[in-house]
C-alpha cells in the first residue's frame, strides 16, 4: 500500500515537472483614494472596500486555473488626490494587464475608456451608476457590473406596484447625483403605473450626517404635512437626509428609495442559492460582511476567469467577443447563470430589495414577464437604449 502511494506521488510530481507553465493573467482594480473619515462615524466605509472582493475572485479563479493551466493575478492600483487617472490605467496597460476593472466616477471612467480606445483591453464598470454610460455616452470597451439607476428604481417601482402602493411623494436632495435619481424615480413610476402624488426639494440641510434631534424634527413634518400619498420615495445619494426621514414625517408612512427600503446588488442578510456559502468564505478573508461594491468587484473578475475557462483563449479581445454572446454565463449566487445585454453591455442579475437588516424581496418580481427573460424588465430594454456600441 505505502509503495503504491509513493508511486503515485512520483507519476504527480513528473507530471507536475512535464506540463507547460501556467499562463499568466493580470487582471487590475484601479480606485481612488477615498478622504479621511470625519472623527466619528457610524457605519465607516472599510479601507479595503472592493479590494476585498477582488482579491477573493482571484483565489476563486486560481482554484480553477491550477487545472485549466491558468495564473490570475491582481494589481491594486489606488489613485491618489491630484493623480491623473488615464495615467494609471496606461500604465497598466502598457505593463501587460488586459482587464480593467475601474471603481471611478462616470467621467473619470469615460476617460479611461477613451483613452484606451483602439487597446486591446476590457474595461468593467464596478460602480458608476449613471444611466448615461448605458446610453448616449456608452463604449464599446466597457462592461458594466454595476446596476444603472434605472434598473435600482425599477426594482423598487415593481415592488411597490407588486404592494399597489401607489402614490410616491417625491423628496428630491441638492446633489447631482439626486436629481439622476429622482429622473430615474420618475421614469419608473411612468413605466410601472405608479404616480408622482407630491414631489418637494429637501432644504433642510444634511440632518441625518448632523445626527440632528427634537430642536430641528419639524423640519421633516413640515415637508411630509397635509400630502396624500402612500410610500415617501428619497432621492439623497449623499445619505444627507434619507435616513433622518425615517419614522419622521407627518403621517405613519415608509420611506423607500436611497435609504429605507433599498434596492441594491447584495447584501449581507442574503443567503438563498448558495449565497450563504460566498458570505462566509468573504467574512474569513476580509473579517468583514460583504457589500455591494466588493460583490460587483468580484463579479468583475470571476467574469473574466469564467470567460477565459470557457474559451481556453487569453486575448482580451477573444475575451470581450464571448462575454457579449449568448453562451456567456457567470455563475453569481443569483440563482442562475448571469449574462451581459448585448445592446449596452449591462450584466442582466436580479436585484435584492432590502431593509438594513433583512431581505425583503428580489426584483424582478413574480409577474413581470419579458420575450427574452423577466431581467430585462430592469433597466433600460433594446427599444429604449440610445447606446450606439460601434
Amino acid at each position: 500500500m505505502l509503495g503504491a502511494l509513493v508511486a503515485f506521488l512520483a507519476f504527480m510530481s513528473l507530471a507536475q515537472a512535464q506540463a507547460p507553465p501556467p499562463i499568466d493573467i493580470r487582471i487590475a482594480l484601479i480606485t481612488r483614494q477615498p478622504p479621511p473619515p470625519p472623527l466619528y462615524e457610524f457605519d465607516p466605509v472599510p479601507e479595503d472596500e472592493g479590494i476585498a472582493g477582488a482579491r477573493l475572485a482571484v483565489r476563486d479563479n486560481n482554484t480553477t486555473g491550477q487545472f485549466t493551466g491558468h495564473r490570475y493575478a491582481l494589481e491594486e492600483e489606488t489613485v491618489e488626490e491630484g493623480q491623473d487617472a488615464v495615467a494609471a490605467a496606461r500604465s497598466l496597460v502598457g505593463r501587460g494587464v488586459g482587464f480593467l476593472a475601474v471603481n471611478l466616477p462616470a467621467d473619470e471612467l469615460l476617460a479611461i475608456a477613451d483613452a484606451l480606445k483602439g487597446e486591446n483591453v476590457v474595461l468593467f464598470n464596478v460602480s458608476a451608476t449613471d444611466d448615461r454610460l448605458r446610453g448616449a455616452d456608452c463604449r464599446p470597451n466597457i462592461f458594466h457590473m454595476a446596476p444603472s439607476r434605472a434598473m435600482l428604481t425599477d426594482a423598487l417601482a415593481q415592488f411597490l406596484a407588486f404592494k399597489r402602493w401607489r402614490r410616491l411623494f417625491l423628496v428630491v436632495g441638492p446633489q447631482p447625483g439626486d436629481k439622476l435619481y429622482a429622473e430615474a424615480v420618475r421614469r419608473s413610476a411612468r413605466k410601472f403605473g405608479l404616480s408622482i402624488a407630491a414631489e418637494k426639494p429637501w432644504e433642510f440641510g444634511p440632518l441625518a450626517r448632523a445626527k440632528a434631534d427634537s430642536p430641528t424634527t419639524a423640519g421633516a413634518l413640515t415637508i411630509t404635512q397635509n400630502l396624500d400619498y402612500d410610500i415617501a420615495i428619497v432621492a439623497d445619494e449623499a445619505g444627507d437626509f434619507g435616513d433622518y426621514l425615517t419614522f419622521r414625517t407627518w403621517d405613519p408612512r415608509l420611506v423607500v428609495g436611497t435609504q429605507g427600503l433599498v434596492a441594491t446588488t447584495w447584501h449581507p442578510t442574503f443567503e438563498v442559492w448558495g449565497a450563504a456559502q460566498a458570505q462566509t468564505r468573504f467574512r474569513r478573508t476580509a473579517n468583514r460582511p460583504m457589500r455591494p461594491l466588493d460583490y460587483q468587484v468580484w463579479m468583475a473578475v470571476r467574469t473574466v476567469g469564467e470567460a477565459v475557462t470557457q474559451t481556453k483563449a487569453t486575448d482580451p479581445g477573444t475575451v470581450r467577443q464571448f462575454m457579449r454572446g449568448a453562451e456567456f454565463g457567470l455563475p453569481a449566487y443569483k440563482g442562475g447563470s448571469l449574462s451581459f445585454r448585448p445592446w449596452d453591455q449591462q450584466l442582466r442579475q436580479p436585484l435584492l430589495v432590502v431593509q438594513p437588516r433583512f431581505l425583503v424581496s428580489v426584483a424582478p418580481e413574480q409577474g413581470y414577464l419579458h420575450q427574452r427573460t423577466p431581467l430585462d424588465t430592469l433597466g433600460f430594454d433594446q427599444p429604449e437604449t440610445a447606446c450606439k456600441l460601434q
